[in-house]
Order: C-alpha cells, then sequence, then structure tokens
C-alpha cells in the first residue's frame, strides 16, 4: 500500500512517499520515511494525525493515508491575538 509521511515548519516540509505491507502502523510509517532527530523533525512531534485525526503509533494504515507528524504551537493564539490588539491601539 502507499503511504504518505509529512512534518511541517513554518516556512518549509519534508514529504516521504512510501511503500509499505498491508497491515502496516503508523510506527511503522514513521520510522520507513527515516524521519529522526538527526535532521530536527522528530524533536518537537506531539502528536500523530491521518488526513487530520489525531490516531497513535500503533493505528493501522490504509492504502493511501498521509500521516501527519503534529509539532506544538510556537505561540499562545489567544496570547498573540491580545499583543496584535494592543499593537494597533498604540499609535
Amino acid at each position: 500500500m502507499k503511504v504518505e509521511v509529512v512534518i511541517g515548519w513554518p516556512r518549509r516540509y519534508r514529504s516521504v512517499l512510501l511503500e509499505l505491507e498491508e497491515g502496516a502502523c503508523v510506527g511503522d510509517a514513521i520510522a520507513a520515511a527515516g524521519f529522526d532527530s538527526a535532521d530536527g523533525a522528530m524533536i518537537d512531534v506531539i502528536g500523530y494525525a491521518i488526513h487530520g485525526q489525531r490516531v497513535a503509533l500503533g493505528d493501522r494504515l490504509g492504502d493511501g493515508d498521509r500521516v501527519e507528524l503534529l509539532r506544538g504551537l510556537q505561540e499562545d493564539p489567544k496570547e498573540a491575538r491580545r499583543r496584535r490588539a494592543a499593537d494597533a491601539k498604540t499609535p
């Protein structure tokens, strides 16, 4: 089966297309993609998703799935909005 493993950063992303055996799981795909701490990809991963739905490493993959490595937020969205609003008020 064919799957894609993707991780994104603010201005770039890395994607690897794989051909895996039937019954492979999310962890198998990540290992086969070669994402590790050497290239910085796995250092800030906080979760995994398939087509936007959270999954665990042991969840089975289907043909055509896109495994997404999820990173933590760089900034609290509420705090960023407050800062932008305060900046807009300052003349």
